[in-house]
């Protein structure tokens, strides 16, 4: 039987999934909690082997940076990362924090079980990347555009940007550009607001 830790705040999300797991015969639930600021603790008493991680947790802690944690300090576990929000970056930042899955809670139960169990057996699963619909343009954007919008949407100046990713402020304002010119927006903060207010991009997590 695979331990599993569920960390979501949503306790109807938690008991259903706890439910589905068990229902499997592989599975058994070792503990529910509604942050990922006890994640850490949570591993080091009950030793899971798979994590199932929401992106947004109670308390305003990051789901994300709580995986990437999670996978250097306990290298055997395997997480997944889940989110009710399509959000553009979600997916791309969970593989780079070491997940082995990311699943949006909108897919069926039958579903997370099956990814579930095949992480287990060593597989991965991410959805494919997403075209972003503009009303002017297509926005192919690259990883380090997307990187750079996000931090725009969290209000950041360029310096504080180019802090943040390690690169030269010039750089920072090279992506922009680039943004604007393949997104057909005039102003970086024209197009970080079509990202929140569309959904596209939570500047919170």
């Amino acid at each position: 039987m695979h331990k599993v830790l569920i960390i979501d705040d949503h306790e109807f999300i938690c008991d259903s999934l706890s439910h589905a797991l068990t229902g499997t015969g592989i599975f058994t639930v070792a503990g529910m909690l509604p942050s990922a600021a006890g994640a850490a603790l949570y591993c080091e008493r009950l030793r899971p082997d798979l994590v199932l991680m929401d992106v947004c947790t109670e308390g305003g802690v990051s789901g994300l940076d709580a995986a990437k944690a999670l996978r250097e300090k306990f290298p055997g576990v395997k997480v997944i990362v889940m989110s009710g929000f399509d959000e553009i970056t979600y997916a791309p930042r969970a593989k780079e924090a070491g997940a082995h899955a990311f699943v949006l809670k909108s897919k069926s139960l039958g579903f997370f079980m099956e990814v579930a169990r095949n992480v287990m057996q060593g597989e991965t699963y991410f959805p494919e990347a997403k075209t972003i619909p503009m009303p002017m343009g297509e926005a192919p954007l690259t990883r380090r555009e997307l990187e750079v919008l996000r931090l725009i949407c969290k209000h950041l100046s360029s310096k504080d940007i180019a802090e943040e990713l390690f690169i030269s402020e010039s750089t920072v304002k090279y992506h922009k550009i680039n943004m604007l010119a393949k997104t057909g927006f005039k102003k970086t903060v024209d197009l970080a607001f079509h990202m929140i207010s569309n959904g596209w991009i939570n500047p919170l997590y």
